[in-house]
């Protein structure tokens, strides 16, 4: 696996657990709004052995109760299954984000019981995807496969949209809550601007924006909330 960042301590990337964070290089996508397109993208990154990764692992075994595996895209390649299974096998609980692009290998991570969470971003409406993800013809089959998937899973999960103006609309949020009615594991995450998001003409919705849709969206996913806004 190519490592490409480590959080050594997060309280906020794996619900009720003390939990570090890896970054794995590589994805499928080419969302203009990405916030790691550098490890995601390209093969830049300040990269990290797994020597050294499975090293920090061992001293840490009091201390950490999980591992978040983020990217990039983690289930971009067969080779997440050896990867996951040795952090599972190290006594540690492990959360899997992923975009839901290939339903095949996250049935099959979710099957092996190497994770114990899963969080897959929902990036648009169906309709809205391709212009999103920055990748012409794509096949939004996959998506709903994936949502279907997690939904009659035994795991925990969660689902999550990055509402990015210039990308999104109230509309495009009310139809993509459509594919998701009763969830109670939803949210609308507010897009920030960095010096990392790949489309500079990009922009953040208000506060205030971000609640109107919040409650349009309200009839459909009643549990829904509002992340870093």
């Amino acid at each position: 696996m190519r490592i490409c960042g480590l959080i050594k301590t997060t309280l906020l990337d794996f619900p009720g657990k003390v939990a570090c964070t890896v970054f794995l290089g590589g994805c499928n996508l080419r969302c203009p709004f990405c916030h790691n397109s550098e490890i995601a993208f390209s093969k830049k990154g300040d990269e990290v052995s797994e020597e050294e990764f499975f090293s920090f692992l061992a001293k840490r075994k009091s201390l950490l109760e999980g591992v978040c595996v983020t990217g990039g895209e983690p289930l971009t390649t067969d080779e997440i299954f050896d990867f996951l299974r040795k952090i599972k096998d190290m006594g540690f609980c492990v959360k899997i984000d992923t975009n839901g692009c290939f339903p095949e290998r996250l049935q099959k991570v979710i099957e092996s019981g190497y994770i114990d969470f899963v969080a897959m971003d929902i990036k648009n409406s169906l309709s809205k995807y391709e212009k999103t993800v920055g990748i012409e013809n794509f096949d939004v089959t996959v998506i709903q496969k994936s949502i279907e998937i997690i939904k009659s899973s035994n795991i925990d999960y969660e689902f999550r949209t990055t509402v990015v103006k210039g990308l999104h609309t109230e509309a495009d949020i009310e139809d993509l809550a459509r594919i998701i009615p009763g969830e109670n594991n939803y949210f609308l995450q507010g897009f920030k601007m960095s010096d990392r998001v790949p489309d500079k003409t990009l922009e953040e919705f208000t506060q205030r924006e971000m609640k109107r849709m919040l409650n349009r969206i309200k009839t459909y996913v009643p549990d829904s909330q509002l992340r870093g806004v």
